[in-house]
């Protein structure tokens, strides 16, 4: 099977995945069917895919760090910002000492500076695939806000300490100090690169767009190109890529408050980004379940040279370091959450009580992904001597096989642990949603009236007499809307909302049935059926 032809068969499995997950029990998370089709395409394929190391990483992680960093609520950063740097950075560097050590002393045979690297790059959680399992379990909002916090950061801390430890393993040496210097570097230049980078697009866009339109497709295409652009820009001054997509990506969620882009272009980017995060997440768990095989063969030739002769020892080696890395987790859950109530004790402040269950939650909920992935694969081949870089295959092995083990972990512990556990409300979501209904209704009303004026005032008004009517028509519709979000009258809204959206769709289902009815019998042409159904389509989601 050709290359290219592999490519198109993993792209089929991740979009059959999707249909399998809708007839397989809701337990079992997406990543674990994706990694199975893999694995069947391996068997099926008379030879493997061969990944370029450094080409793999610049294709897949520059846009899902980038999409990170545009969607995660900063709001939810900000709030729990002490939470999540705590477990972003000191549960990293916490696990790459513990872990490494602990890998080193199972697995002689792996030199230290390779332990470090494995603990390293296992170190990231993965919210992609905590939230396919959260899809059927009851796991708080502000929980995943700060799961998802924790991942944007530690994607990054995790990936410069295995660039440390690698580098380690290639040269022999490491310095604290020369250490120390490069990762500020990596971080301050790798973080002014990503908002440059940013910015600077923007600008250039803006004046474009000013001076000649907007083309068709064109920002949708050049924000596809951003994170790699801010990647390759970091990687040329010798900083951190991984840093510069995170940051461009925050930077674009700023960007896109001022409000510039089109309605249209909005729209359409948010289906192009979705296509692009599902597509990469797919293919690289589909990956993953293609280089099983190999790995495997790999990492049991490295097991043997360390005097293990029994295959079976692999799945110790996984079990125990899985098993390590959640004992750690656990232990610095704890204990973060013991100093911040005494904190808060300290400012006379009343502490929550612990509860055992969201920190066993918490542990459990920290399941690997993509990044590992991502990052494992861009172990070198070689060591600058030309010798094979050592235990390569049996830590490619390892990483993916703590991926496997903390999905299982996660879709089996966490629906049980949670189940029947009540959370207290979070009402400021709506109230902010209410907040916003009201003063855009407001500003919308005031923008009607001083349009109308202005129309009827303007030289080419044909017929003044049509303004007050239909500014009429548009300020009852705001009206109504302040009404229905008004304070006083919340609860009643809330009771006829749910009817209303039922109400809404089957109207709307219906006009486009009939929509597609005149267009298959001629009655309409195919131009004017497209156009109504996608005004159809746009009012369908607003009521999802």
């Amino acid at each position: 099977m050709d290359s290219i032809e592999i490519v198109l068969v993993m792209l089929l499995a991740v979009v059959a995945s999707a249909y399998l997950m809708r007839l397989l029990p809701s337990a079992i998370p997406l990543p674990l069917v994706q990694i199975a089709l893999g694995a069947l395409i391996a068997g099926k394929s008379s030879h493997g895919v061969e990944l370029e190391p450094d080409l793999f990483f610049l294709i897949f992680l520059p846009p899902l760090l980038f999409l990170d960093g545009w969607r995660i609520p900063k709001s939810g950063l900000l709030r729990d910002k002490g939470t999540i740097l705590e477990l972003a950075f000191g549960l990293v560097f916490f696990t790459v000492i513990g872990a490494g050590f602990m890998i080193h002393w199972m697995i002689p045979a792996m030199p230290l500076a390779v332990a470090f690297a494995l603990a390293a790059i296992v170190s990231p959680t993965d919210p992609i695939a905590v939230s396919s399992i959260a899809s059927n379990t009851p796991i708080p909002k502000r929980l995943m806000h700060i799961l998802e916090g924790e991942s944007l950061l530690n994607d990054a801390s995790g990936l410069v300490c295995f660039r440390f430890a690698v580098a380690a393993a290639m040269t022999g040496a490491f310095s604290i100090g020369t250490a120390s210097l490069t990762f500020v570097w990596l971080v301050v230049a790798g973080l002014g690169a990503g908002v440059a980078v940013t910015m600077a697009v923007t600008w250039v866009q803006r004046l474009l767009t000013r001076r000649f339109g907007e083309p068709v497709g064109s920002p949708i295409l050049v924000n596809l190109l951003l994170p790699f652009g801010a990647y390759l820009v970091a990687e040329r001054l010798n900083a951190s890529g991984i840093l510069a997509a995170v940051a461009a990506g925050v930077t674009m969620s700023y960007v896109e408050l001022s409000g510039q882009a089109m309605a249209n272009t909005r729209i359409q980017r948010s289906a192009v980004w979705d296509t692009v995060q599902f597509s990469l997440n797919g293919i690289m768990f589909v990956l993953l379940g293609e280089q099983l095989p190999d790995i495997f063969k790999g990492a049991r030739a490295t097991i043997e040279e360390s005097g293990h002769l029994n295959p079976w020892w692999l799945a110790v080696y996984a079990v125990a370091i899985t098993g390590g890395l959640l004992v750690l987790r656990f232990a610095w859950v704890w204990a973060s959450l013991r100093l911040t109530i005494f904190k808060q004790r300290l400012r006379k402040e009343d502490g929550p009580q612990i509860s055992w269950r969201l920190v066993l939650a918490t542990t459990l909920a920290g399941a690997r992904g993509t990044i590992t992935l991502a990052g494992v694969l861009t172990l070198p081949l070689l060591l600058p001597n030309g010798e094979p870089f050592p235990a390569r295959a049996l830590t490619i092995f390892l990483a993916c096989s703590v991926i496997l083990l903390s999905l299982l972990i996660a879709s089996i512990g966490l629906p049980g642990l949670l189940k029947g556990m009540t959370f207290p409300a979070e009402p400021e979501e709506q109230q902010e949603e209410d907040l916003g209904r009201r003063a855009a209704a407001t500003a919308a009303l005031e923008a009607v009236k001083d349009a109308q004026v202005k129309l009827m005032e303007a030289n080419d008004c044909v017929d003044p007499n049509v303004y007050p009517e239909a500014a009429g028509r548009v300020i009852a519709f705001y009206e109504h809307r302040l009404r229905e979000v008004a304070p006083e009258k919340e609860s009643t809204w809330r009771r006829t909302d749910s009817a209303e959206r039922e109400l809404r769709l089957a109207g709307l289902k219906a006009e486009r049935r009939v929509v597609f009815d005149l267009a298959r019998h001629d009655k309409i042409s195919d131009s004017i059926s497209r156009k109504l159904v996608r005004e159809i389509d746009l009012l369908e989601e607003r009521y999802k």
